[in-house]
């Protein structure tokens, strides 16, 4: 799967499929709530590198892994990547573990608006002034979060960059969706090995094996990371990176309602004006998208 492949429709339905996945998360960690974060994130990481090795292998695509591999500038990267999305996770599934769920939500909340700023500011891409508008909400909204909920302020920060980086050296490395996570896997083996080396020998020991349903849900990391993570590499490298961070509104909402619903947490004054704000945010941007799709399109069907 190289970004040549995909037009333009298949990559926004990647983008969606990989946020859908992502938004029903909360969901699948209930399975592994009382596996350690650490523990959990390295059993993720080392069962997602079989599953890429094997797609690499059943499309043809071992010359383009082996190029990657050898190449000095991708190498460093996706090292950096790798430390980004491994943060990422670690923080993630703590904070879900913990019933940080609507911090964690807001962390994928803000991560949009940081893309389109990277995206402004590292390739050139340009908002209107609706869109400045709506980064000025959301920006709003965060200034409220850090005066009334600080305590977890700094959970939502670090999904949110760590996340939007990431997707930015996934965009400008030369190396396909696939092959670049495959890279990721295999830089961050040799950490992952130590760890859960370093906690089978602890008296507790790996939570891997203690339970039935516990097993199975760890398992599940595989597929759980690759699948959504190939998705949202493709779409990142094929659709405008302003795009890319519209798109990502889709996940967090889906974990707000389940912090609402299913994890029964209470929202906090400063968290619902964050919330709001942001909400705001994403009209406006959504306006301005609809408004200019719409006027592209009275203008191609216009007579010539």
């Amino acid at each position: 799967m190289t970004d040549g492949d995909i037009s333009r429709g298949r990559a926004l339905a990647y983008g969606l499929g990989a946020h859908l996945f992502w938004g029903s998360m909360p969901l699948y960690l209930l399975l592994v709530q009382a596996v350690p974060a650490g523990e959990y994130v390295a059993w993720r990481t080392l069962l997602t590198l079989p599953i890429c090795l094997a797609v690499v292998w059943h499309l043809g695509r071992a010359e383009h892994l082996k190029k990657c591999l050898t190449d000095r500038t991708t190498l460093l990267k996706l090292l950096a990547s790798s430390a980004l999305i491994a943060i990422n996770w670690w923080v993630y599934v703590w904070a879900i573990q913990s019933e940080y769920v609507y911090a964690a939500s807001l962390g994928y909340y803000i991560l949009p608006i940081v893309i389109m700023v990277l995206g402004l500011v590292f390739l050139g891409e340009r908002l209107s002034r609706l869109q400045w508008c709506a980064v000025g909400l959301a920006a709003i909204g965060v200034a409220a979060l850090a005066s009334g909920a600080l305590t977890t302020l700094w959970i939502s920060l670090v999904l949110g960059l760590s996340f939007a980086f990431y997707g930015l050296i996934r965009k400008t490395v030369a190396a396909g969706p696939l092959e670049g996570l495959t890279v990721e896997a295999i830089i961050l083996l040799p950490l992952v090995l130590a760890y859960l080396g370093w906690s089978a020998a602890t008296e507790d020991g790996l939570a891997f094996g203690r339970d039935g349903w516990e097993t199975v849900g760890i398992l599940l990391g595989g597929p759980m990371t690759a699948i959504p993570l190939i998705l949202f590499a493709a779409a990142a490298r094929a659709l405008p990176y302003t795009t890319i961070g519209f798109i990502q509104f889709t996940a967090p909402t889906l974990v707000f309602l389940l912090g609402l619903t299913v994890f029964d947490e209470a929202l906090k004054p400063a968290q619902l004006i964050c919330f709001i704000a942001i909400w705001s945010a994403v009209a406006i941007f959504s306006w301005d998208i609809w408004r200019k799709s719409r006027a592209s399109r009275l203008a191609t069907a216009q007579p010539v």
